[in-house]
């Protein structure tokens, strides 16, 4: 099993130099990833949890993260499709797997925040059609020199967007979501699957799912399976229940700005959990 650490830049840090040193802590104690969040605006949930404190954009902070860590992966959890544009993003991703040399995760969701679609100006009801091509589009873009894609959303032929990211053929993809569609999303256009917050037995009903559609697809099964999850749900006996249902990494978050209350759950997390 290996674990990752979720960096609270969605928790209303006033430093985000405090978000870089939990990361610098998280890569000495041993933890195989770092992840940060993603909303664009503070509305809904997001307001009710933060008022107008500062929810630190995500690839800032991770590109900032990426300049102050050496071995630890680098991950989304997960950017919304919806608010972003594949172009820009492609671009964007593959700069960054070139600054942190090759150690880059893409996880990618369709967003549930109606609230944030609308104030944006994009769609909610068609953002999971977005989401899949917004996906397909990435991909071609990293891969094809020069690209066509043709598609409801995204049209284009022989563009060409460089550099390409320095892992071949691009960075894992990883599909958050536990709904049905976000399944079928995750087995067929995903290189492994993301979900939040789930129990093991929930995981274990999921992935005969996901592995029904890899075989219709004709795809390999999936390799990466990584639960985010509160931090204080976790024992040494459920990594063991985990690892049995099928999770490779669990990516455990605080759901607090408490800079030094973060600093001490990753020694404690590192005693207790990982040791063991």
């Amino acid at each position: 099993m290996r674990f990752g650490y979720v960096v609270p830049n969605n928790a209303g840090v006033s430093d985000p130099n405090e978000l870089t040193e939990l990361a610098r802590q998280a890569e000495a104690l041993g933890f195989n990833s770092v992840w940060v969040s993603h909303h664009v605006l503070n509305l809904g949930y997001v307001a009710e949890r933060l008022g107008n404190a500062p929810y630190h954009d995500a690839l800032v902070t991770l590109t900032w993260i990426a300049a102050h860590t050496q071995r630890v992966r680098l991950g989304t959890s997960v950017l919304v499709m919806p608010y972003l544009h594949p172009m820009v993003l492609a671009k964007e991703l593959a700069t960054l797997d070139h600054f942190s040399n090759g150690r880059l995760t893409v996880g990618l969701g369709v967003g549930s925040l109606p609230e944030e679609n609308a104030a944006l100006g994009v769609p909610y009801n068609t953002r999971g059609r977005y989401s899949d091509e917004f996906i397909e589009v990435l991909r071609a873009l990293w891969t094809q020199d020069p690209a066509t894609f043709r598609g409801r959303f995204f049209d284009f032929e022989d563009i060409v967007t460089s550099p390409k990211p320095r892992q071949t053929p691009h960075p894992p993809i990883v599909i958050g979501g536990n709904r049905p569609q976000a399944l079928k999303r995750a087995a067929r256009l995903g290189d492994g699957w993301h979900p939040l917050n789930l129990p093991p037995d929930s995981v274990r009903r999921r992935l005969p799912v996901i592995r029904e559609e890899e075989r219709n697809a004709g795809r390999a099964p999936m390799q990466i399976v990584q639960l985010r999850i509160g931090m204080e749900r976790i024992t040494p006996e459920a990594v063991a229940d985990f690892e049995k249902a099928g999770v490779t990494e669990l990516v455990v978050h605080t759901e607090t700005g408490d800079i030094a209350g973060n600093h001490a759950a990753l020694e404690r997390f590192n005693a207790e959990v990982m040791a063991a």
